[in-house]
């Protein structure tokens, strides 16, 4: 990837420790932070209201500036960006609540649909609300939604564990509990530890439900669905690629569900 910023995008890596000088509010945004949801995949899938927001934001303050300026770009935006990750979210709360406090706006992104939801930008949040300073979502993408919505399982009420924990002991503990579960968990897996992870559900269960939900939204989008055992030896024999979120139907399953 080339080394030059992208053009769509005034980037301020080379100010970490100043967020620059103080901004000049630019007063189109009510002041405060605004949660902006991007595009899980497709860069067609983001709202009107999410352009606007962008567009005229003070700030765009988000995981990856390259990533998201390739967004930005594509959508004809000229934005001012600057990282927020979880490396440095502690150190930029302080700046990013001043910059709210004297009247200006920030329009917070992740790198994939909406921000804080197993992405970064909790703290920022829960500091905000401790200042009494305005905070606001734009709706949009959610890999959790679509893939519960699109998996034919039952939708509501719904338990999402986030990541599932690198180690295997962990693991076992999170999706033991899951099987067990009266409504249906939703996970994110990594590509790499799919078929351990299935190997483990079929092993617990392997005529339990489960569903893979894989690159949503994108050229190579695939649900696969069955029991654990099913799509253990599949995922064995393809190996499995992309973005993944893992579903596993509950305990007790209603009749309705015949697949």
């Amino acid at each position: 990837m080339s080394s030059e910023p992208e053009p769509a995008a005034e980037q301020f890596e080379g100010a970490e420790d100043a967020l620059l000088e103080p901004l000049a509010p630019a007063g189109r945004l009510t002041p405060g932070l605004h949660l902006v949801a991007t595009p899980i995949g497709n860069m067609r899938d983001i709202t009107l209201r999410a352009i606007d927001t962008l567009r005229t934001a003070d700030l765009v303050a988000c995981e990856d500036t390259r990533h998201s300026g390739m967004l930005l770009k594509h959508h004809g935006i000229s934005a001012r960006l600057i990282s927020l990750n979880e490396h440095n979210e502690a150190h930029r709360i302080p700046q990013l609540l001043e910059h709210m406090r004297q009247g200006g706006s920030v329009a917070l992104i992740s790198d994939a649909g909406m921000p804080t939801v197993s992405d970064p930008g909790q703290r920022l949040v829960g500091a905000m609300v401790g200042a009494g300073l305005h905070v606001e979502g734009i709706p949009g993408p959610s890999a959790v939604i679509t893939a519960l919505a699109a998996s034919g399982l039952p939708t509501t009420p719904f338990y999402f564990g986030g990541f599932l924990p690198h180690k295997k002991g962990a693991r076992t503990t999170v999706l033991t509990a899951a099987l067990q579960r009266d409504c249906t968990s939703i996970f994110f897996e990594s590509p790499y530890r799919l078929v351990d992870t299935l190997a483990i559900l079929a092993e617990a269960a392997p005529e339990h439900r489960v569903v893979v939900a894989r690159e949503l939204t994108k050229k190579f989008e695939e649900f696969k669905r069955g029991p654990a055992s099913i799509l253990l030896s599949y995922y064995q024999t393809k190996t499995p690629k992309g973005e993944i979120t893992l579903l596993i139907a509950p305990v007790d399953p209603p009749k309705w569900l015949t697949w």
